[in-house]
């Protein structure tokens, strides 16, 4: 069981009733947005604490939907774990890369999507608000030496329910699918996910003007 499971099998028997499969509370699950997606290359998702909770976050859904992706929720992870974290045994013949926006206090090697070989690359994204996974970067150095995969957005963001300081700033979906679709350069298989994403958005939208109206 991952920590997000950990976390939701304690909040289970205290608080208030979650989804077995989501791990969410009823009224803010997920399931409906759900969409199986076949992802060649693997994703690592690494979760700040603060994000697990977070009802209009994206990485739960994200997780639910690829069929290759492991979630780990830390902000400073084991040294001596993260190697195997981020390169597993099994998956040695894998570059991983990480995906992160160009940032000039961190310089590290940057790679093109067009340049990686999907079936041998492994990605890993960084979930949490901009702060917050730039102190998980400069906390562990060992992310700052991956070479680094940075989008280049051709539009603004459909995240509307939380707000960017950045144009290149996207939701941990949105930007995971964009990069899988690079990568694999298969974008007709990341569009129905987005679309499911488009839906959650504007259900918690609904919900948060329904809520701030009192009904």
């Amino acid at each position: 069981m991952s920590d997000t499971g950990r976390d939701a099998a304690r909040d289970s028997g205290s608080k208030r009733a979650l989804c077995p499969r989501c791990e969410r509370p009823l009224r803010a699950c997920l399931c409906a947005w759900i969409t199986p997606t076949a992802n060649e290359t693997p994703l690592l998702i690494l979760q700040h604490p603060l994000e697990v909770h977070q009802a209009k976050g994206s990485a739960r859904l994200l997780q639910l939907s690829l069929q290759h992706s492991h979630t780990l929720v830390g902000e400073a992870f084991d040294p001596m774990a993260l190697p195997a974290w981020l390169s597993p045994p099994q998956d040695e013949a894998r570059q991983t890369v990480l995906l992160y926006p160009a940032h000039a206090d961190l310089p590290a090697p940057s790679v093109s999507a067009h340049d990686l070989q999907p079936a041998r690359t492994r990605l890993v994204v960084l979930d949490g608000t901009w702060r917050k996974s730039l102190r998980m970067l400069h906390l562990n150095p060992q992310l700052q030496a991956l070479p680094r995969l940075a989008l280049q957005p051709d539009g603004p963001s459909r995240y509307l329910i939380r707000k960017a300081h950045r144009p290149d700033q996207l939701s941990t979906l949105e930007a995971s699918c964009m990069a899988l679709a690079q990568l694999e350069r298969t974008p007709a298989r990341y569009a129905p996910l987005l679309a499911a994403f488009d839906a959650f958005v504007a259900a918690q939208a609904a919900f948060g003007h329904a809520a701030s109206q009192g009904t």
